[in-house]
């Protein structure tokens, strides 16, 4: 079992999307199903939590201060005195917000799914600051993992039935070239959230699979990191250095859950991560 340490107990039932936040020194993270924004401060320990009014898939940092929120029906802007405005509004019903990412130019990648996983129920979006959308994958079944190699000239997928890590190449602002980097083999769970670190490696967490594996560029498995939750959501690299790996679990649907289950994880100096750049809105 990797030397794992428990950053924040929590009893989350969907944890989901750490992201480091240089800004403030702060990780990021959320409770999709809880309708939850959790901060955590590894320097002083301070941690807080925020309730939004809809389940959301995400939260990031924005350039000038507050968060953009994947939300189910849409993207909010959320400013640091707490005022709320779309930026994106488009509810569709039995359709729920789910991963994104900031892309190097500082547009938002925001993915989507239906509550019953249906294929084909969602998508993958591209968002900028102005609020103008472009729809990359019209038709997934469960948008996931999003991330950039360190040039950015490749883009990283999971759309998690389908058991694999696509990789696309970017022309500008569209990513073709779609092709297979990984699949994960039977038994071993389902890709879920990813990062891409300073190497250009890919880190993906495994839903029931309880662990988070690295792959090279080239798609070859070079490491893992057995868990004891077995509902590893997504993970991300944070701490002043970027070295310590942070990891999000989840408690939902699991009739013993562990007790970490739920709980924001992190394996320290475990490599080193990329910094994220913040939504440009």
């Amino acid at each position: 079992m990797t030397a794992y340490e428990v950053a924040v107990r929590a009893a989350a039932s969907l944890g989901e999307g750490p992201t480091w936040d240089p800004a403030a020194d702060r990780l990021i993270w959320v409770d999709v199903l809880g309708s939850r924004v959790h901060t955590y401060d590894p320097a002083t320990g301070r941690r807080t939590v925020r309730t939004t009014d809809q389940h959301l898939g995400a939260a990031k940092p924005r350039t000038g201060g507050g968060l953009v929120l994947n939300l189910r029906d849409g993207v909010g802007l959320l400013d640091p005195d707490g005022t709320f405005r779309w930026l994106h509004h488009e509810p569709v019903p039995g359709r729920r917000a789910n991963d994104a990412a900031v892309a190097p130019d500082g547009s938002l990648w925001a993915g989507t799914m239906r509550y019953d996983e249906a294929a084909g129920g969602g998508t993958l979006s591209r968002l900028t600051a102005d609020g103008a959308v472009e729809t990359v994958l019209p038709s997934v079944a469960v948008s996931n993992g999003i991330g950039w190699s360190p040039d950015g000239s490749r883009l990283y997928y999971v759309d998690s039935p389908t058991r694999r890590i696509d990789v696309f190449d970017l022309d500008g602002e569209r990513a073709v070239n779609r092709r297979p980097l990984a699949e994960i083999e039977e038994g071993a769970g389902f890709p879920d959230g990813l990062t891409v670190d300073a190497e250009g490696c890919v880190w993906v967490a495994l839903w029931d699979g309880g662990a988070v594996r690295r792959y090279t560029p080239d798609g070859d498995l070079d490491r893992v990191l057995l868990l004891p939750a077995p509902r590893t959501t997504a993970c991300a690299f944070g701490g002043p250095d970027l070295t310590d790996l942070y990891i999000t679990t989840a408690r939902i649907g699991l009739d013993r859950p562990h007790p970490v289950s739920g709980s924001l994880l992190v394996v320290p100096g475990a490599g080193k991560g990329l910094p994220q750049p913040a939504f440009a809105g």
